[in-house]
């Protein structure tokens, strides 16, 4: 059975990783990655459209100054973009995310496992949860990386735009990131806050074995004096 110390360590540690892989779900069904505002002008309208969506939803509105606005429209944002660079990469973007999410889960259970006993493997002990946690932040940063590539220089709301209202030109496009795609830093932290613990857990492990490798270094002086 493992020690008090290693089962507070680890517990700690299966919460951070817990709370990731919460973090992840949350973010993948919600719209608020990015709000694109586009101006729009010309003979039939003066005004904005208002785009925000998510990995899998969004909603667009308009406001017109003159013209007659259409109802807001929901839409799939894998549904109505067609074969393009922009649809591949918004793909590539959510597999990586998907990883996370499976890394975040395989890191959860690892930290519990060795909360609850002493396993013999050694990937199944800290170098298991180093390497998860180690792929789950890498594979959000590129989460995070691909979708601001996609929506900066491949331009997925003129695109998703186009789409929606086929027969507007726009006139220039706004972005401001929601707080879905922040708490992909949270994510990062919390993998950080995960790994942090373990270290700290295997240094104090290797203090105790040396303490009792080599007791007369590690006695109190007045004691080695008596």
């Amino acid at each position: 059975m493992p020690t008090t110390k290693k089962t507070l360590m680890f517990l700690s540690s299966f919460f951070t990783s817990l709370g990731s892989f919460i973090v992840i779900c949350s973010i993948l069904g919600t719209q608020a990655w990015i709000a694109s505002t586009i101006a729009v002008r010309d003979s039939a309208s003066n005004g904005s459209i208002f785009i925000t969506y998510g990995l899998f939803h969004g909603e667009s509105s308009q406001e017109l100054s003159h013209g007659l606005a259409e109802p807001n429209k929901n839409f799939a944002v894998l549904g109505i973009l067609n074969n393009s660079s922009q649809k591949t990469l918004h793909l590539v973007t959510i597999l990586f995310l998907v990883l996370s999410l499976l890394t975040s889960l395989l890191s959860s259970g690892f930290t519990f496992y060795n909360s609850i006993s002493n396993p013999y493997q050694t990937f199944l002990g800290p170098m298991g949860v180093y390497t998860w946690n180690g792929l789950s932040a890498s594979s959000v940063f590129v989460t995070m990386i691909l979708f601001v590539a996609n929506t900066q220089s491949n331009l997925l709301s003129e695109e998703l735009f186009h789409m929606l209202y086929p027969t507007t030109a726009s006139k220039g496009t706004t972005h401001s990131y929601g707080y879905s795609f922040w708490l992909i830093l949270l994510i990062i932290l919390l993998n950080i806050v995960t790994v942090t613990i373990i270290i700290f857990y295997q240094k104090a492990r290797y203090q105790r074995k040396q303490e009792q490798r080599k007791p007369m270094e590690y006695a109190p002086r007045d004691g080695i004096l008596f």
